[in-house]
């Protein structure tokens, strides 16, 4: 037999397609974390129908699930792809747009058929001719025969034996990049053996089968070596966004030494954080699935009186649903973590795409005068770190608090490095005890204008608890305007203070320069990308991207202030660039702003920055 060739690649992005039952999720889940066990820096992007069940076979119909590894960290899943896998013709139509110049396509044969060409949209009845994909290195085995072939013996029916087609791509995918089978072999072992053992093996056999294809067809001109990145020492899994932030609540609750409460009703992309929290009942746990929005919000407030720490997750209809209880929790000032797990609106919107659509709706969307902080996360695998952070924030300044995430980042994956819990701080509320000195007035605040933590049911801390104004100091119910005046201005200067308790703002490559990009949020990975190779071509670019939100943390006016221009990249309408502009009105502020449901791309983001260059 001919050895094939071996080419060192530094990154390579990968892109499984198919419909929605075609088990590409899991496809390009077994995939990226092979890669990860492998060493490979990784970041992953799945790609959800906006349907729940679309037609078979059509455009609306098609699930992807891009993963970008390479030979050292990777801060997002990529631009365009070098291997496209499509399982149909849908999705080799929807995601043409997809390919790098002289990318790998590979395409069921199978499906080729006049019916699912039809479906798919085509205006001829040859696929391949109408999409022009003859500059490409196009490969169309029978996967779906191919596999009938090697299962052929384990008496399965078709159904069954051709739901693992998908792992016979993945086979192609693992010989061509040289990736181990063991991990997909001893997932799939662990996931069926007990209950259909023949499952388990058909799968493996599938893996194995489009392995030999891929080794011994000679269909591929070479295979391709991407090295092991140099990562920090330490034991690594790999993450996904809402994963990250369920654990990160937890770290949160063991460091307040409190238990965690989370009263949630599921809505997508948020619905994970409920489940996984929902699992960690030996964590002392405890997890509402309430009957609405309204109601899963009202008992995270009821907890957090009794002396829990509390959560409430949800995406952007359910934060407007949340508005008035939230309200409710400014007023009787009880921590409370709300995450936002972000897609596109309005109303239904995109529930399955990502967007940074709900941060006007976090800053200002209450009645009243009724500041809240706001935190945002960057990455997967840093959704830990801020969910720790809003717990700290939210328990130690006695206050509600937002934590933004966003579809993108919540069902993005990567490696994460498991810290240890004696690297991060206590976490110290301000717990009232009874003493024998005086009457306990509820509303006298420590240095960070915080009141004390009255838990119910000890004697001598009773006090009023409500949504109507309360006396400054002895918690009794006020109408007096001058009191009223006097709570708006101290709720809103205890958030203001939260900006001594967070770090100093942070600007990434040169403290000055004739381009200052800003972002916020899940944008970071592509805006560093676009600014680290912009640098290397000498251009004077900066990155300042944020994470706290409200309040701005100390730095920011300083930073602005070195640069010649200033633009604003988020994917929504340009929500932030408002809010910059009310916060810090002496400088002029670009937009670049993206409303499609999907993440920027670095060559967007690029074409952008060269235009403000010029």
């Amino acid at each position: 037999m001919e050895q094939s060739s071996v080419r060192d690649l530094q990154d390579v992005v990968i892109r499984f397609s198919g419909d929605s039952g075609d088990g590409m999720q899991l496809t390009g889940t077994l995939f990226s974390d092979t890669s990860a066990l492998m060493g490979n820096g990784i970041s992953t992007f799945p790609d959800y129908p906006a349907e729940i069940r679309a037609p078979q076979g059509t455009i609306a119909g098609v699930s992807g699930f891009q993963v970008h590894f390479g030979s050292h960290k990777e801060l997002n899943p990529g631009d365009y792809c070098d291997v496209l896998v499509a399982m149909n013709p849908a999705a080799l139509k929807a995601n043409r747009k997809w390919l790098k110049e002289g990318a790998t396509v590979i395409l069921d044969g199978d499906s080729l058929t006049e019916e699912h060409i039809k479906k798919a949209g085509f205006k001829t009845d040859d696929p391949l001719k109408e999409l022009k994909l003859d500059e490409y290195n196009l490969v169309v085995p029978d996967i779906t025969s191919l596999t009938r072939e090697a299962l052929k013996d384990l008496g399965l029916d078709n159904k069954t034996v051709v739901k693992c087609k998908n792992m016979f791509a993945l086979g192609i995918c693992f010989w061509l990049f040289e990736r181990l089978e063991d991990f997909a072999a001893n997932y799939l072992e662990k996931k069926f053996s007990k209950k259909n053992p023949v499952i388990a093996e058909a799968n493996k056999l599938a893996i194995k089968a489009g392995y030999d294809y891929a080794a011994n067809t000679h269909q591929f001109a070479s295979q391709y070596r991407v090295e092991a990145a140099p990562l920090e020492k330490g034991t690594y899994r790999t993450i996904n966004g809402n994963v990250a932030t369920a654990w990160g609540l937890c770290a949160a609750a063991e460091k307040a030494g409190l238990p965690l409460f989370c009263g949630s009703y599921p809505i997508t992309p948020a619905t994970v954080i409920l489940e996984e929290l929902a699992k960690r009942k030996d964590l002392g746990v405890k997890t509402v699935q309430a009957e609405d929005e309204i109601a899963g919000v009202c008992t995270a407030i009821g907890a957090a009186y009794a002396g829990n720490f509390a959560v409430t997750t949800t995406s952007g209809p359910g934060l407007s649903l949340k508005s008035e209880a939230l309200g409710l929790a400014v007023m009787t000032e009880l921590p409370l973590v709300l995450v936002d797990v972000q897609r596109g609106g309005p109303s239904t919107g995109l529930p399955t795409k990502t967007e940074q659509s709900d941060l006007q709706q976090a800053l200002y969307g209450r009645n009243g005068e009724c500041p809240m902080i706001v935190v945002a996360a960057s990455s997967p695998s840093d959704c830990f770190h801020y969910a720790f952070e809003a717990g700290r924030l939210a328990m130690e300044h006695m206050t509600p608090t937002i934590l933004l995430s966003d579809g993108f980042i919540a069902n993005g994956s990567e490696p994460w490095r498991i810290p240890k819990m004696a690297d991060y701080p206590q976490i110290c509320p301000p717990i009232v005890e009874p003493t024998s000195e005086g009457v306990f007035m509820p509303y006298v605040r420590n240095e960070k204008l915080a009141r004390g933590w009255a838990f119910p049911g000890k004697k001598g801390l009773e006090h009023r608890i409500g949504g109507l104004e309360k006396d400054s100091v002895k918690g009794s119910i006020s109408h007096d305007p001058k009191n009223h005046q006097l709570m708006v201005n101290t709720r809103a200067a205890k958030v203001r203070k939260v900006a001594d308790y967070i770090p100093r703002q942070e600007v990434y490559g040169d403290p000055e320069g004739d381009l200052l990009v800003v972002g916020w949020g899940g944008t970071r990975g592509h805006l560093q990308n676009a600014v680290d190779q912009l640098r290397k071509e000498g251009k004077k670019v900066s990155l300042c991207h944020f994470n706290y939100i409200n309040p701005l943390p100390h730095g920011v006016k300083e930073i602005f202030s070195k640069f010649r221009r200033i633009v604003v990249c988020e994917l929504n309408m340009g929500q932030f660039a408002n809010y910059l502009r009310s916060e810090f009105q002496e400088f002029h502020y670009e937009q670049f702003n993206k409303c499609e449901g999907q993440p920027f791309t670095i060559v967007e983001l690029k074409q952008k920055f060269e235009l403000l260059l010029k």
